[in-house]
């Protein structure tokens, strides 16, 4: 169960992201709705501008920090609540499995010409 808390948390942190990224969309167009204006307002474009730029720094390191922790479990290091490394695993056995299979029907074939 400890594997839904984690993934709790990262739906959570991605929620968190998305808004993020809503508020510097935001922040952005309040800059340019002030920037088309004939005269904009110098305090209120700097700060537009400066929330904005937080916002972007905010949700870039978020991104990397879920980039960083989708690498780790992708690269089959273990992980709590993961099972990527396990079906990883299972999927290569039945994968030389088969190719154990196809190449002993060869064998057997061939063995079966050299009789005949």
């Amino acid at each position: 169960m400890a594997g839904f808390g984690v993934a709790n948390e990262r739906l959570r942190a991605l929620e968190e992201l998305e808004r993020e990224i809503g508020a510097s969309l935001q922040s952005a167009g309040s800059v340019i709705l002030e920037l088309s204006k004939e005269k904009p307002a110098e305090r209120h474009l700097e700060r537009q501008a400066a929330q904005f730029g937080a916002a972007v720094a905010k949700v870039e390191a978020e991104l990397s920090a879920q980039i960083r922790y989708l690498t780790q479990v992708a690269t089959g290091q273990p992980h709590e609540g993961s099972s990527y490394a396990a079906r990883k695993s299972c999927q290569l056995a039945l994968n030389r499995l088969d190719y154990a299979r196809r190449r002993l029907a060869e064998l057997a074939r061939a063995c079966e010409l050299m009789l005949e």
